[in-house]
């Protein structure tokens, strides 16, 4: 364990506006000096300026997309079917439950970039839009929002899942409360060895944290992914499956996030992460598998009354092996599974997932305050005539 000694600072314990001058260009992403003006001139790593413009770029409301024929659609839907849909929302809103808070109370504390603290905070207010998202449908699909809403806790498949989602974090958050309310935060940064540990076996547990969201965001929400584009394939809930398809766009800029999170502490941006990234790679490993483990469960929980056309137990739970090993792949660690990059076993996705090829333009799913104010182009001369102020 090569430990670090932190720069010297005047700051007592944590800030929201640190008056001390500080070149952003030379700290690490995390843990380094309080961050005080927020300016984006130059960035240390602009991939994540890039990523925050992305995203601005790609903002979107619920209300967007017409649910009304998803409401008659739902009505038609076989009982193994309505399993499956209604399942799945309750998971995706668990899911987004936990990002729409997470990154913001756990990561954006410890962020010592001012691009990478606004990437995150875009990143948190998209989380918010999608957990609106799954209210909207539900309150436009459901007579009684409540009978879903009310029940996800009562679900022991999703708490199972929320368990081993959450455990990284909170291990995370209850440390870093130890350390910021302690004397650890000062005694790191002076050098004494306690303190040099402390921040060690804390940093660590960032790590792991930012891990456990990589393998959240890139292959625990592909699994619903899927089974609410197999309905919009089906010509089935239409509407729902493009919110969905809009929330997948904005779920892949925030894989590429923490992919490039732990890239970039694989190579070096702080030595101290560099080496827990090489000690950390077996049981990041580890999480992977569980995980697939996991949604290779789900999907069985999903179908257990029945399958569906152009998806079933079988070929989900070998799309999340597919998943798994371009996710593990992406972050230089070693495919798990024994199925080759080409055959992807849900070919069809590929439609859904990218943003362009799925058309949410409100002039198709029929947004009514689309025409409030709207320019109207097919205005003939004399459309007016006669008329008087």
């Amino acid at each position: 364990m090569n430990l670090v000694k932190s720069e010297k600072t005047n700051v007592k314990g944590m800030t929201v506006f640190n008056t001390t001058k500080v070149d952003t260009k030379k700290q690490p992403m995390f843990f380094g000096q309080p961050l005080g003006v927020q300016r984006y001139d130059g960035a240390k790593y602009p991939v994540f300026e890039k990523l925050t413009q992305q995203q601005l770029s790609y903002f979107w409301r619920p209300e967007e997309v017409s649910l009304q024929k998803d409401r008659g659609d739902y009505q038609t839907l076989r009982p193994e079917q309505k399993h499956i849909y209604t399942s799945n929302l309750k998971y995706q809103i668990m899911l987004d439950s936990v990002q729409g808070r997470g990154p913001g109370m756990a990561f954006m504390p410890y962020c010592s970039l001012p691009e990478l603290e606004s990437a995150m905070s875009a990143w948190g207010f998209m989380e918010m839009i999608h957990s609106r998202s799954y209210t909207h449908i539900i309150k436009n699909v459901y007579s009684d929002p409540s009978e879903v809403l009310d029940t996800i806790l009562d679900d022991a498949n999703i708490l199972k899942r929320a368990s081993s989602v959450t455990e990284s974090y909170d291990d995370f958050l209850q440390h870093a409360h130890e350390y910021d309310t302690s004397t650890m935060w000062e005694l790191a940064s002076e050098g004494h060895t306690a303190g040099q540990y402390d921040r060690y076996s804390l940093k660590r547990k960032l790590y792991r944290a930012v891990a456990n969201v990589n393998i959240l965001e890139g292959i625990r929400f592909y699994v619903s992914f899927a089974c609410s584009f197999a309905f919009g394939e089906l010509k089935l809930m239409e509407g729902s499956a493009k919110i969905i398809s809009l929330i997948a766009r904005d779920e892949s800029q925030h894989l590429v996030l923490t992919q490039n999170i732990l890239n970039k502490w694989k190579e070096g941006d702080d030595p101290e992460f560099k080496e827990i990234a090489r000690e950390e790679a077996p049981y990041v490993r580890k999480m992977f598998m569980n995980a697939v483990d996991e949604e290779k469960a789900w999907a069985e929980y999903l179908f257990c009354n029945g399958s569906m056309i152009g998806l079933n137990a079988k070929l989900l739970q070998q799309y999340v092996e597919w998943t798994a090993n371009r996710r593990m792949k992406a972050i230089g660690l070693k495919p798990e599974y024994d199925i080759a990059a080409k055959n992807n076993p849900l070919p069809w996705m590929q439609y859904w997932l990218s943003s362009k090829e799925v058309q949410v333009a409100p002039q198709e799913t029929e947004v009514e305050s689309y025409l409030c104010g709207g320019i109207v182009h097919d205005m003939q001369k004399d459309t007016f005539a006669g008329f008087q102020l």
